[in-house]
């Protein structure tokens, strides 16, 4: 199980994505482990949580890959040292069903005759493929293309698309016409489907072409499972997820609050659940997945700061969640939380350092519990989460 895959693409030296590859995984994530440590030094080893583990191979439940080569002979992969494309199509990391569903998607391409996007001319049409995969086997698939012609063609080509890829249920195409290093443009255009559902067990996220989840399936239903662990302990009268994406956090938490026993002397209602997230793509998937499941929760389109910063005192939650970009919350809403009468914060970071930052403008609040979550095996990217209270 902690055996590390070969890697032929990083022995040859064409792929380095995956720069710990070569690392036995146990060193791996003990590395990871210490490295919080260090960052992390108030927290007491007691408080640390088990790690949990993100897998050696077949993790990864998204691909976003370049598309290289020619029209009719296309390379998907990674863009190599000289700006065009470096095949990878068996990369050991992505999930089986991702793996099986590229040489067929590669095939379809071709057959479209668009050219792959070449960085150093700057011609072209094709510029990615993004695949997500769902725990059912349901496949997203995205086209990032530079014209409206070549979006035409894909249209048109999508019968021949689902008779390649059956397991699609949602394609779009997105539209980046500029020259630039960006992994997609604001214009998408949905040719199948409308949101890739995954099934998570208690709750189902629906995940819309632009919605973000986190890479590794498994993981993430743990790290929503801890957090979950942790609000259903304390009871909490009303919690706030900010920077909510799709719902994931603010969903399983109230679910789980609303199903726990309830022991005789305590008869509470269910907790006020408030998302909070700038996408309002996002959040209309999250409004979307509350309904499907029957959970009573508010979601609003809305800067996590600013709108933490305009709200009234008598409505500041019992718990606050905060899942934040690699920068973390900012001094602003640390500023916020430090002041603010909540009771518990629930902080998920993917960046450490941007965690440790952020808790040392919070002196009024110590780290009760904390746990890895190793969603990027074979890199030194992590996720952390801790539960804070405030110091007595």
């Amino acid at each position: 199980m902690l055996t590390v895959p070969h890697c032929a693409y990083f022995e040859a030296g064409r792929c380095r994505s995956c720069a710990l590859i070569e690392t036995p995984y146990l060193k791996q994530l003990t590395d990871k482990e210490r490295r919080c440590r260090e960052l992390l030094p108030q927290v007491a080893e007691a408080q640390w949580l088990p790690s949990v583990a993100g897998g050696v191979a077949d993790f990864r439940n998204k691909a976003k890959l370049v598309v290289g080569g020619s029209a009719g002979r296309v390379s998907l992969g990674i863009l190599g040292p000289d700006g065009r494309g470096v095949d990878l199509r068996d990369c050991l990391i992505q999930e089986p069903g991702i793996r099986e569903a590229i040489p067929p998607l590669g095939a379809f391409l071709e057959a479209t005759r668009l050219a792959p996007y070449d960085v150093p001319t700057k011609r072209g049409e094709l510029k990615f493929v993004h695949l997500t995969l769902a725990p059912s086997g349901a496949l997203m698939l995205r086209f990032v293309v530079r014209t409206q012609q070549a979006l035409q063609t894909l249209r048109k080509a999508l019968p021949d698309l689902l008779r390649r890829v059956p397991r699609a249920a949602v394609v779009s195409v997105n539209l980046l016409p500029e020259h630039k290093a960006v992994l997609e443009g604001e214009r998408e255009e949905l040719l199948l489907g409308s949101s890739l559902e995954m099934d998570l067990g208690d709750v189902s996220l629906h995940l819309r072409p632009q919605s973000f989840f986190q890479t590794n399936t498994p993981v993430a239903r743990a790290l929503y499972a801890q957090a979950a662990e942790w609000v259903v302990a304390e009871r909490p009268v009303s919690i706030w997820d900010l920077y909510c994406g799709v719902g994931g956090f603010a969903l399983h938490c109230a679910i789980a609050a609303r199903d726990a026993p309830r022991s005789s002397h305590i008869d509470a209602a269910a907790p006020r659940v408030q998302g909070v997230e700038i996408s309002a793509s996002a959040i209309e998937s999250a409004r979307r997945s509350a309904a499907d499941a029957g959970i009573e929760a508010d979601f609003v389109v809305a800067d996590a700061t600013a709108y933490a910063l305009a709200a009234p005192a008598e409505q500041i939650p019992h718990t606050v969640i905060v899942n934040p970009p690699r920068r973390g919350i900012g001094a602003q809403l640390a500023e916020w939380i430090e002041a603010a009468p909540a009771q518990r914060v629930i902080y998920s970071s993917c960046n450490p350092e941007s965690l440790a930052r952020d808790l040392a403008a919070m002196p009024s609040w110590s780290v009760r519990s904390a746990r890895v979550f190793d969603m990027f095996p074979h890199t030194n990217h992590l996720e952390v989460m801790v539960l804070l209270e405030r110091r007595v």
